[in-house]
């Protein structure tokens, strides 16, 4: 049975896949199971598998194929962009990271409102409705974020930007979640304005209006930073 510590499974799972493709379990070319079957595999939510999935796409040993899965790339199709990890207690790196993360989000936002299917809409207001739910019910809503800010990212139609906001998830999406889920009483504070601060995002992307969604989700990524902030001093 795989019971690795909590705080560690989407890396010790992400390190199980890399071993069976370096194993040769996947060749190049090879689709990986689904996130439902490697759910079933590991015991463990869709979110935490996504987290994992997502550090195999930043190292560029896979790259997702709309409707069709996810599939181990050629060495030669690996991206050279790398970014390093950043922990909790390594506040200056990880006050760059958000840097970076507001100047590629807000961009993101921009080409979102701009270039939105109703498709797309419908996906983020699917994600935003899903924070809602888990917000009544005294949930954190990690999945549900994360479906927001990806659906916002597919949005613009640009794999460069997919492929970035890739890299952004893993270095710092994922400790802006673990600061959190480590200060339940900050985030009972302050889960109602995050909630305002997305619906804000979303109304301007659903009026095609590209200054006011950017505008939104600087606002967001800021406020985001300082609530960051207060979670570590927590």
């Amino acid at each position: 049975m795989f019971h690795p510590e909590p705080r560690h499974l989407p890396d010790e799972i992400a390190r199980r896949l890399i071993q069976a493709i370096q194993a040769g379990e996947f060749a190049v070319g090879d689709r990986l199971p689904s996130e439902r079957l490697l759910c079933e595999q590991f015991s463990v939510s869709r979110a935490v598998v996504r987290e994992a999935l997502s550090q195999l796409k930043s190292e560029g040993l896979v790259a997702p194929k709309v409707g069709s899965g996810v599939f181990v790339t050629e060495r030669s199709q690996r991206q050279a962009f790398r970014m390093q990890d950043v922990a909790i207690d390594e506040k200056d790196s990880l006050a760059m990271v958000m840097e970076l993360l507001v100047t590629i989000e807000v961009a993101a936002t921009r080409f979102a409102a701009m270039r939105r299917t109703p498709e797309d809409l419908k996906r983020i207001r699917r994600a935003l409705i899903g924070m809602e739910y888990e917000i009544a019910n005294d949930r954190l809503g990690d999945e549900e974020d994360f479906a927001f800010h990806q659906a916002i990212v597919e949005a613009t139609h640009n794999p460069h930007f997919q492929a970035l906001s890739e890299h952004l998830e893993h270095g710092a999406r994922r400790v802006i979640r673990q600061a959190r889920s480590n200060t339940k009483s900050h985030h009972a504070d302050m889960v109602e304005a995050v909630q305002e601060e997305h619906k804000t995002i979303y109304d301007a992307i659903a009026a095609g209006d590209p200054e006011r969604a950017a505008q939104a989700a600087e606002t967001h990524l800021r406020n985001a930073a300082k609530r960051l902030n207060m979670y570590l001093k927590g």
